[in-house]
């Protein structure tokens, strides 16, 4: 069982990357984050693994930070969770940033993942609440990346008011979960969408 591997970076195309450890090359699906900080080809590189084994085929899924792999291997512990869903939920949102979403049940913020409806959405937060530390006792503030100061009974469902605000605007997922990630957890949910609006003029 491969857990991690520490090698050069040989090939990367998108998200699939390939290292080589001792003459041999291992290639493995990644998120975007994790591709991005790998650096350029070539580069001495330490990745996290997961081997996944089934009965037909062997797939590898690679990882910057031991949490990013931990998560994922939760996520698809999880009933009606894959590794294709387990990783497109990493490519949309941290681990940080699934953590706070599973605290403080925004559905919405699910439902930026690919694939993922409002139903199963809902289904997810309930199954996560345990396993990802969703429970009463998170500490909101520590998650909180930018060290705001957060409010349990305001910021989430503002965040979540400002994506569904975004979505009928027209953007994208992946512009909203950017953007979205950047604001603070406390405030208006008209304040936050005037500075979601303001980021999203400048990008």
């Amino acid at each position: 069982m491969i857990g991690s591997l520490r090698g050069t970076l040989l090939d990367r195309t998108g998200t699939d990357v390939t290292v080589e450890v001792g003459g041999m090359g291992y290639r493995m699906s990644t998120t975007p984050a994790t591709s991005g900080a790998l650096g350029v080809e070539g580069s001495e590189v330490f990745v996290w693994v997961h081997h996944h084994i089934r009965e037909d085929a062997q797939t590898l899924y690679g990882f910057a930070g031991r949490e990013e792999r931990d998560v994922f291997e939760t996520l698809i512990g999880t009933h009606g969770v894959g590794p294709a869903l387990g990783l497109a939920i990493l490519s949309t949102h941290s681990p940080r940033a699934l953590r706070l979403a599973i605290a403080t049940d925004d559905v919405s913020a699910l439902c930026l993942v690919p694939g993922v409806g409002r139903k199963t959405a809902q289904r997810l937060l309930v199954e996560l609440k345990s396993r990802l530390g969703g429970s009463g006792d998170v500490d909101l503030r520590a998650l909180d990346a930018d060290g705001a100061s957060p409010s349990a009974a305001t910021g989430p469902s503002a965040h979540a008011d400002v994506r569904e605000a975004l979505v009928g605007l027209g953007y994208g997922n992946e512009e909203i979960a950017g953007v979205v990630g950047q604001l603070p957890l406390d405030g208006d949910a008209s304040d936050l969408l005037r500075q979601a609006l303001q980021k999203l003029a400048v990008a």
